[in-house]
This record gives structure tokens, sequence and C-alpha cells, in this order.
């Protein structure tokens, strides 16, 4: 599922010092920048934060499925205190191509809304984690930054709103219809076909394919229309490169066309 990383140029990734509240700094300094921007307590107790990556001209980094030409960032909050857990709320993501692979994620500026739920809620949060990401231009580059900040603190809600109005939309609020899936398996894993009933979205249509389990690794999805109907079809190849049984309600479909994202969560049977 890695095979991709032989046909990126990768530099040598270093931890980036932070300085407070949360900010990356080093030589990398003219590439990729990092701050924990603090937001706003829940009802539910849970801290919303953004985290802001400020990219170089022309600089990119990676969505959380990146495709073959990308690399997924992947969070470290082992070190934190008082957080129980981490949802990411990611902005509507752009399709790159690069090297004659697709790509998706974003460039010169990325504000990530994360919301931290708390061990003991109404106590205070520490943040002490990093990130791992790739940054790439003509090379890509893996680039650790730590992260570091106390919360509550005194709230920068404004970018983070911003982010979260950029999310992709329900499957509901889009008015799609019926979304079914066709499994077939092959010599290394399944071949799934989804078919989704939604309106055409005005511009080349995009399907990224996800499951749970990230190392199952998913071929870029070929689509083609049938009138209303978006067909989708990809392989899935697990690490033991076998047939495996799959829950269709776990598959995750994000359909991209320009500024337009729509998620769908899980199909059924044809």
């Amino acid at each position: 599922m890695k095979r991709f990383l032989t046909q990126l140029v990768l530099a040598t990734g270093l931890t980036l010092p932070t300085l407070s509240p949360a900010f990356a700094g080093s030589e990398y300094d003219d590439v990729v920048t990092a701050e924990i921007l603090p937001g706003w307590e829940t009802d539910s107790g849970a801290q919303i934060v953004g985290l802001r990556l400020m990219l170089a001209p022309g600089w990119k980094t990676y969505w959380r499925a990146p495709g073959d030409a990308g690399i997924p960032p992947q969070f470290d909050w082992s070190g934190s205190s008082n957080i129980r857990s981490a949802t990411y709320h990611w902005p509507r993501p752009d399709v790159f191509y690069q090297n004659g692979m697709r790509a998706i994620g974003y460039k010169n500026e990325l504000v990530l809304p994360i919301e931290l739920t708390p061990s003991s809620p109404g106590q205070p949060i520490t943040i002490n984690g990093n990130v791992a990401l790739g940054v790439c231009l003509d090379i890509c580059m893996p680039i650790e930054l730590e992260l570091r900040a106390t919360l509550p603190a005194q709230a920068d809600p404004a970018p983070i709103n911003a982010a979260l109005a950029q999310r992709p939309i329900s499957a509901k609020s889009a008015g799609v219809g019926k979304v079914t899936c066709t499994v077939e398996p092959i010599a290394d894993g399944l071949r799934l076909t989804t078919r989704i009933s939604v309106a055409p979205m005005g511009g080349k249509e995009v399907a990224v394919i996800e499951l749970p389990d990230p190392s199952i690794w998913i071929a870029e999805a070929n689509v083609t229309r049938e009138g209303r109907d978006l067909v989708a079809v990809t392989e899935m190849v697990p690490e033991n490169a076998a047939p495996f049984a799959l829950d269709r309600s776990k598959v995750r479909v994000t359909l991209l066309s320009g500024k337009k994202a729509i998620d769908i969560q899980g199909c059924t049977g044809s």
C-alpha cells in the first residue's frame, strides 16, 4: 500500500521546536509553520481548537485520504494531559495532479478544527503532542511538528468557524438518494462498485472511498455517469493480499467537484 513512496523524493523529517502557545519554527520556517488556535468549550465539555498550517507559495499538504501521491497526516496526543480523544473536522480539500498521480489536500493555508474530549471535564487540557505530515513542491518532505498549548486560553474563533463552514455537506443536505455497493472478490482483495443517486455537481467529479482500517490500500476510483447515477469503481487490498469481509455501513465516500463536496456515510447491497 505504500508503493507510492518509491515515486516521491523524500527528505529526512526533523522535529520542529515549538514556541508558546504552539508554534513550530526552524530552518523549515520558509516552508511551513504551525500554531494552535484556541477556540471554545462545547455544551458537552469538549474543547474546540484549530491547527493552523501556513505554507510557502506553491507548497501543499495533505488531507486525511491523500491519494497515492500524498502522505496522510498522523497525530500523536500521548504526551498530553486530560485528552481522552480527538475528532477532526476536515474542511473541503482540493484535488491536485503531480507526476501523473492524483493528490488531495491543501495549499497556502489550512485551519483544521479539532474537537478535544477531556478525560476530566471542567479541568484544564495541556497539549503536548505532534503531527507528522507531508509537504510537497517539486519534492515531498515528511515533517514532524510539535504542538504545545494549555487550554482554556483566549479564544480565536473566527478562523475555526470559517473552516467548519467549509466542511463537505452531508448526503441528506445534498439530496443524495440511494447509495449501493456491489462487492466482487479479486485475487488480492475486493473490487467495490458504488452507485450513488446524486445530481451532477457541475464539473469533473472525483470520488474518494475510505474504510476505517487505514492499512487497507484503496485504489483511485474510476468515476462515470449513468444519468443521475454516479458510479465509482475501486479496488481494495489488505495487508495479507486476500479477499476479506466488508462492512458496507463503514464505507465512506466523499464526492469532490471544484468548490463542492459531499460526505456520504455507508452504502447498502444492490
